[in-house]
């Protein structure tokens, strides 16, 4: 069989507890898994473009040509899932597991997919958490951008039967991603107050004239003195600047 190689955004898709609900309503769960299909799975695949290339009886393995249509997708449909069964009873809810992985993949010549990448996709989706979508790091990396859905990082992980840790993205569809705080602008650097002393005339209590240059000695030796001390006290931003009144006595 021919066969080619190239790069392609996988999404795997699968039902929780799909045993479960079989087993207690086979006829029912099939019923309203084939009208899911019919309704919502395949219209939305249509709609951004994807191929489904595999089912798996409870899921399906779809090829898109961007990681971006591949998230979109899955995002709508999980989205249109919550809407939908939000009124009916927990234990008969269809509830899916979405993986996508962007990587190489070996396309057979009756448009099979296989390989690493289709694997890997199939991976995450298995570690996903009901109603939620894992991407791996080389998917995220492509859409991170345009995400605003609350995404959380689980790290390096390993996923079964895959030789390598996988980097792995959690994202909670309808949870809104945080918005990031916006930065304090530094507070401006004031110019520090101007402290100033004013140093009154002594008053000249004698009444003789002749005493009145004397008092006005004392006057400017003392302001001479406090400016000098304010110079080597303080720093040049706060000088302390006496100022000499002259009031008449």
């Amino acid at each position: 069989m021919a066969e080619t190689r190239k790069i392609a955004a996988i999404l795997a898709a699968d039902v929780v507890g799909f045993s479960r609900m079989t087993g207690a309503d086979e006829d029912g769960t099939l019923a309203r898994l084939r009208a899911l299909r019919r309704d919502l799975i395949d219209p939305t695949v249509a709609a951004h473009n994807g191929r489904v290339f595999k089912r798996t009886g409870d899921g399906a393995l779809i090829e898109f040509r961007s990681v971006v249509a591949a998230v979109r997708c899955a995002i709508a449909v999980q989205n249109a899932m919550a809407t939908r069964f939000s009124a009916v009873p927990p234990d008969r809810r269809i509830v899916f597991r979405i993986g996508i992985h962007l990587g190489d993949v070996v396309e057979e010549s009756d448009g099979d997919l296989m390989g690493d990448g289709v694997n890997i996709a199939a991976r995450l989706e298995g570690i996903a958490e009901p109603g939620a979508i894992c991407l791996s790091e080389d998917a995220y990396r492509q859409v991170k951008a345009r995400l605003d859905l609350a995404v959380t990082d689980l790290g390096p992980t390993q996923l079964k039967n895959i030789a390598e840790p996988i980097r792995v993205y959690s994202l909670a569809v309808g949870k809104p991603a945080q918005a990031k705080p916006a930065p304090v602008p530094a507070p401006e650097k004031s110019a520090p107050p101007r402290l100033s002393m004013v140093v009154l005339p002594f008053a000249n209590i004698g009444g003789g004239a002749e005493q009145e240059p004397f008092v006005d000695g004392v006057t400017e030796s003392l302001t001479t003195d406090l400016r000098g001390y304010a110079a080597r006290s303080l720093s040049a931003e706060t000088p302390l600047s006496p100022t000499r009144a002259k009031p008449s006595i």
